[in-house]
């Protein structure tokens, strides 16, 4: 299981092909002790590969978000599909965080130990959710899902700057909004337990969306190109009607977003949704 290169990227692709969920967490966990000793390093002159699917197990089955069927939280099995559909996240995350490191060659050290520590995270964010499926009578497989956050690493796959605005920028942040919510619903439903591993996960994923922003305005600033402008001509391109709110402001605040960017996706929404 475990990988013995002394090259980061290597070592990436181990990570984000690694199909079995435990397998990917510790090679994961190992890769990050072996960046942080200074064991791995960023230095390659080969080209990533082509973006394909990570690897990840055969359950759950992905369908389009129309089949997923509703989640109704006043019983167990909607309390149940709904802490699935966070699982399929984060264990998505993993992925997007590994292939943030893997694909884009050439950045500062910094970016490269930002990144790991999110897949880092990630893992420990899908352990605990896996956890509370269990506590519930189910794992993961054991639902439908759908693969819409790797749709738009594939379609960022060519650029960093790219990347950054449309993967944790937009549909990770959408995290950022709609946690509360579920966490308020769970209490209502009398699952404490399922909202505070929520509200770890919330906490945490501010810091994530927040390392999307500032590498974000890193590739802007090495291409001269202004951030706020920039951002909205790549939500225009790829996200034209899919943009929702409402927006957790004070969230959104912390992880990097200015209040102009914030009014901007509220002007966004708000026309996509005349």
């Amino acid at each position: 299981m475990a990988a013995s290169s002394s090259n980061l990227f290597h070592r990436a692709r181990a990570c984000l092909q690694a199909p079995d969920p435990e397998v990917k967490r510790a090679l994961t966990e190992a890769a990050v002790e072996d960046w942080r000793a200074g064991r791995l390093s960023p230095a390659s002159r080969e080209a990533p590969r082509p973006i394909g699917p990570p690897g990840r197990p055969a359950r759950p089955r992905l369908v389009p978000p129309r089949q997923l069927a509703p989640r109704r939280l006043s019983q167990p099995e909607g309390r149940a599909a709904l802490l699935h559909a966070v699982t399929h996240i984060e264990f998505n995350a993993i992925n997007l965080a590994w292939d943030a490191v893997y694909r884009f060659r050439d950045m500062p050290g910094e970016y490269y130990g930002d990144w790991l520590g999110v897949a880092r995270d990630e893992a420990r964010h899908f352990a605990l959710l896996r956890e509370r499926l269990g506590a519930l009578g189910y794992d993961y497989g054991d639902f439908d899902a759908h693969d819409g956050l790797w749709e738009m690493a594939v379609a960022t796959a060519h650029d960093v700057l790219a990347r950054m605005a449309l993967v944790p920028r937009v549909l990770e942040a959408r995290g950022l909004d709609v946690t509360p919510g579920m966490m308020e619903r769970l209490r209502s439903a009398g699952d404490e337990a399922s909202a505070r591993v929520l509200e770890v996960i919330l906490r945490e994923e501010v810091g994530h969306v927040a390392i999307g922003s500032r590498w974000f305005r890193y590739a802007c600033r090495l291409r001269g190109v202004e951030p706020r402008s920039t951002f909205r001509e790549l939500l225009a391109r790829h996200m034209k009607g899919r943009v929702k709110g409402p927006f957790h402001r004070e969230a959104r605040l912390q992880a990097g977003f200015t209040d102009q960017e914030l009014n901007d996706l509220q002007r966004l929404e708000e026309e996509t949704s005349q």
